[in-house]
Order: C-alpha cells, then structure tokens, then sequence
C-alpha cells in the first residue's frame, strides 16, 4: 500500500499564525542585534583613546563585517518571511 503524500499547504489557525509571527520578530531582533554589534566592533577603534586597546580593537574588524553580514542575512531572511506570508484577511 502507497503512503499518502506529503501535504502542499501549512495548516491555517491561529496559533501556527501566532507562532510564525514570534518566530518573524526573533529573526528581526536578532538582526538588528547583529547589525549593531557589527557597526560597533567596526566604529569603536576611531572612538577610543589607548593606542593599545585601539590596535586590539581594530584587529577584530573581521569579526565585525561578520556579525554585519549576518544581520543583514536575518534582515533578509524576515523580509523574505514577511512577503511570502498570507495576508490576514
């Protein structure tokens, strides 16, 4: 006996829209986390004083384009989600 197949549609009620829409907002916050996290790590060397904790700073510039990366990935990623949702009606 042949299984069923696999359904083409999520199921429509309030609580998976509910969840979606926590799951959306988590992806926003954790972009613009990123984002900001990545602009400070990339500005803070050209704010700070030390010459020593400057040049320390500045070696992490890689992992601020990273976490910039990421954000806009995420930032992306709900941009995405928000346009291919449904509309509620």
């Amino acid at each position: 006996m042949p299984l069923p197949e696999a359904p083409t549609r999520r199921p429509n009620n309030p609580t998976r829209r509910q969840a979606d829409s926590k799951a959306n907002n988590d992806v926003l916050i954790k972009g613009i986390l990123c984002i900001l996290i990545g602009l400070g790590v990339l500005v803070s060397p050209y704010f700070i004083t030390s010459p020593g904790m400057q040049g320390i700073v500045a070696k992490t510039a890689l992992v601020g384009w990273f976490s910039l990366v990421l954000g806009c990935a995420f930032i992306g990623v709900y941009i995405k989600r928000r346009l291919a949702a449904p509309q509620k009606p």
